[in-house]
């Protein structure tokens, strides 16, 4: 289970290992390499840290959290008056992140659906997919039905592949 914070102080972290106890924590705020680094030490769990994608170099500031983070998530930006920093159904030009899988394992979200997420993986080689909006009906409303077309989208490419493999 992975515990997503945005910009989460001490004690709140230490509140959701010791409720949640989750596998990972996702960092969707502003932390630091610093900052993410030291969540990782107070919290005994590996740090996802997200950064957000909307134009050529964004990708590079993943480049400081090497050996820092156990994995970056690249997600589009949020729209300018989005609430929330990830969770708003928008996808980004996956070509910015050319050259990337060549550097790094990371991992892929933003806008991602049943209907694009094969193509998402052909194109940027992430070692997992992330999804929220893209299997909802309605904000925080997940679908069952969506998930599993997901899921089979995600899988298909996989499963042709070993079919011919």
């Amino acid at each position: 289970m992975v515990a997503l914070t945005v910009d989460a102080d001490d004690a709140e972290l230490a509140a959701i290992v010791e409720n949640v106890a989750p596998d990972m924590i996702q960092l969707h705020g502003k932390e630091s390499p610093e900052r993410t680094a030291r969540i990782r030490e107070i919290t005994g769990r590996p740090a996802i840290k997200a950064i957000s994608i909307a134009e050529a170099g964004d990708a590079e500031k993943a480049d400081a959290y090497q050996g820092i983070a156990d994995l970056i998530l690249f997600d589009a930006k949020p729209p300018r008056l989005a609430t929330r920093p990830g969770g708003n159904g928008r996808s980004f030009d996956w070509t910015l992140l050319a050259g990337v899988k060549d550097r790094m394992d990371f991992a892929l979200s933003g806008g991602l659906t049943s209907d694009n997420v094969a193509e998402a993986i052909a194109a940027t080689a992430p070692v997992l997919v992330d999804v929220s909006s893209g299997v909802e009906i309605a904000p925080g409303q997940k679908d069952a039905v969506l998930i599993r077309r997901f899921v089979a989208a995600v899988r298909a490419p996989i499963l042709e592949g070993a079919a011919h493999g």
